[in-house]
């Protein structure tokens, strides 16, 4: 019988520097309100001392992520589609996800458009929470349309307007190369007497720490958008699919050996996206830990209030001066206000998936752009409550989201990937298929530490800080 299955090859050597993408939107998102104020403000209160939970966080994340778009390379579908097909009571994984991504949305996405709104008031001396909604409004016009191509586009002048500035204000701080080695030794500092007295900071280094490792590289969600970027931009099988549908089950069993090669293919253009989000990812937020320990550490400052963004600026201003401070404004404002446009295209990917999902009906009362745009418009208008009510409260409300969003589920997360990649995966295919498509055992090995690793955060650390 003839194969009527058609993938596209897959472009080789320099040839895939012209189709990477997904990444830039990944990056900008994982570079966000983490690093700005998150990383920022640990570089001031612990220093490079604790670059080891940056980088562990970091690797361990974007590998889920990876895993993840390992899979819709491979079968045409998402993430939140896989867990759906995890063993155990029908869609009880997704309705885990459904419930405690939702209250993690409505905290998140508030907390950026709070934190970008505190940048954008520096820069234009409008009221905090009247910024906050000019940004929501300019976010929400940016990601209307659902199309991916205009989101990658934005968020590639974004980003290089964020990189601007942070990596020369490290350069010229940077610190003893013995000092940054002295951070990969897995010790947890002590809170200095002046952060406690003068800021407020718990003598607990993990109240920081905790933060900082769940929304470095981002959160949960995160790695499931990642999946959604590559279906945007058409990674093998996913070419063609669009959103909000499952995989093609009787198409993939029809693969034959030719194809599989392809396929394989694609996911080595897939590694080579995500390793320049995560190369981008961890110099940026090391960037950030080196201004923080640099500049504001040495100053005693600890960004916190309702004046996080002018205490942030100094770390520019004291190198360039007026036109310094100016420019990191400008470069916090890009990176804030880039991470809510994306996490503002995702979170309705995501719930309106997991609704299609659980509920049916909500999916045959409307197509999916529609769904999208309803989770949007009722995401929009969170904002503005959130923006009002806790417009002086950023960093509470960043941290919460983070522990929220970062670390509740990231466990779980790696150990469902691992299901998905090593159980979900082989019934979807031809053993003949799945053998040359299967992933690596060293997937297997890096799930297996992120289980235990977030798992020990989750079970030890988050208790005693609470």
């Amino acid at each position: 019988m003839k194969n009527d299955v058609s993938v596209q090859t897959p472009p080789k050597g320099w040839a895939i520097l012209a189709v990477l993408g997904p990444g830039i939107v990944w990056t900008s998102e994982l570079v966000g309100s983490g690093e700005v104020i998150l990383t920022t403000r640990n570089g001031a209160i612990l220093g490079t001392a604790i670059l080891w939970a940056v980088l562990i966080g970091i690797f361990l994340k974007c590998w889920i992520g990876i895993s993840g778009a390992h899979y819709t390379v491979c079968t045409g579908e998402g993430m939140i589609d896989m867990f759906a097909r995890i063993p155990g009571p029908k869609n009880w994984v997704v309705w885990t996800v459904m419930v405690i991504q939702f209250i993690s949305a409505l905290i998140s996405i508030g907390s950026l458009a709070l934190a970008s709104g505190i940048f954008l008031h520096s820069l234009i001396h409008v009221p905090p929470h009247v910024a906050g909604w000019l940004i929501s409004i300019v976010a929400l016009i940016a990601v209307w349309s659902g199309e991916f191509k205009i989101l990658k586009t934005i968020m590639t002048s974004l980003i290089l307007l964020m990189c601007m500035g942070v990596i020369y204000v490290a350069a010229v701080v940077f610190p003893p190369i013995s000092d940054l080695l002295k951070g990969l030794l897995l010790v947890v500092p002590e809170v200095p007497a002046w952060a406690i007295e003068n800021a407020g900071v718990s003598a607990n280094p993990w109240n920081e720490i905790l933060p900082l490792i769940g929304w470095a590289a981002g959160g949960f969600a995160s790695q499931v958008w990642y999946t959604y970027w590559v279906l945007g931009e058409g990674y093998g099988m996913a070419r063609g699919r669009g959103y909000g549908v499952p995989a093609d089950v009787a198409r993939l069993k029809r693969l034959n050996r030719e194809d599989a090669v392809r396929i394989k293919g694609w996911t080595h253009v897939v590694y080579a996206d995500a390793s320049v989000a995560v190369f981008l990812t961890t110099l940026l937020t090391v960037c950030f830990l080196i201004a923080g320990a640099g500049v504001l550490r040495p100053q005693e400052l600890a960004p916190s209030g309702p004046d996080v963004a002018v205490t942030l600026s100094s770390i520019f201003s004291s190198q360039w001066g007026r036109f310094g401070g100016l420019l990191f404004m400008i470069s916090g404002t890009a990176a804030l206000a880039g991470t809510l446009m994306v996490q503002l295209a995702g979170w309705p990917r995501l719930l309106a998936d997991a609704t299609r999902i659980c509920i049916p009906r909500f999916s045959e009362l409307f197509p999916w752009k529609t769904q999208f745009r309803l989770f949007l418009v009722f995401f929009f208008f969170t904002n503005m409550i959130i923006v009002f009510v806790f417009g002086f409260k950023p960093v509470v409300l960043v941290k919460t989201s983070a522990v929220l969003d970062g670390l509740l589920l990231t466990p779980l997360q790696a150990l469902w990937m691992t299901v998905g990649l090593y159980w979900v995966m082989p019934k979807m295919f031809t053993a003949q298929v799945y053998r040359i498509i299967r992933p690596h055992w060293v997937f297997a090995l890096l799930l297996g530490i992120a289980v235990l690793v977030f798992g020990y955060f989750f079970l030890f650390q988050i208790p005693a800080i609470l």
